[in-house]
């Protein structure tokens, strides 16, 4: 995919581009973040290195996306989308993780928008018929604002990821493409 902007519709604050080897820094920032990574499997420590060696491992690999969320007024990158389990058979994509960084940001709508983005992505540029994502269980705040945008609850992953050194448990969430198109 090209380095094109994916825009939803005009009052969107948003666009996601495809993410670059220089959004790392942004990347190696945010995701040193408490507030970015509590509810994610991403261990503490992290460095640059370490979010480049993955960006890199990401790139080429067809099964997978790397997206920057970007601020359409100063074209300011505020937050990230990571796509993986591409799946061109079954027409299904897992929404692995999304996060707006700076906490000011946040409880603004921005990462609803974000993830309608991703949504239209998936259902409109990729025919998905799938859509799923998954959130640590007691992350109330992505609970909420995934069933807000049509989510159905699937169960939960016992053990279904490991953060520094712990299994933790996921709560996995779906979307099918008929209940996308019927909301919008």
């Amino acid at each position: 995919m090209d380095n094109r902007k994916i825009v939803q519709t005009e009052y969107s604050r948003l666009y996601l581009r495809e993410s670059t080897f220089d959004d790392c820094r942004y990347f190696a920032d945010w995701e040193t973040q408490p507030a970015v990574t509590e509810f994610f499997t991403i261990n503490e420590g992290r460095d640059y290195e370490e979010v480049v060696r993955e960006f890199l491992s990401r790139e080429g690999d067809e099964t997978q996306v790397q997206f920057t969320v970007c601020l359409k007024e100063n074209d300011h990158p505020v937050g990230r989308i990571y796509i993986s389990r591409i799946d061109d058979h079954y027409d299904s994509l897992d929404i692995t993780r999304i996060y707006i960084a700076d906490p000011a940001m946040r409880g603004k709508g921005l990462g609803e928008e974000a993830l309608r983005l991703a949504l239209q992505y998936a259902f409109e540029e990729r025919n998905c018929e799938r859509v799923t994502l998954d959130y640590f269980t007691g992350n109330i705040i992505a609970s909420t604002l995934y069933q807000k945008v049509g989510f159905r609850n699937e169960g939960n992953m016992r053990h279904g990821g490991k953060k520094n050194g712990t299994y933790v448990d996921l709560h996995l969430m779906s979307m099918l493409r008929d209940e996308y198109f019927a909301q919008k």
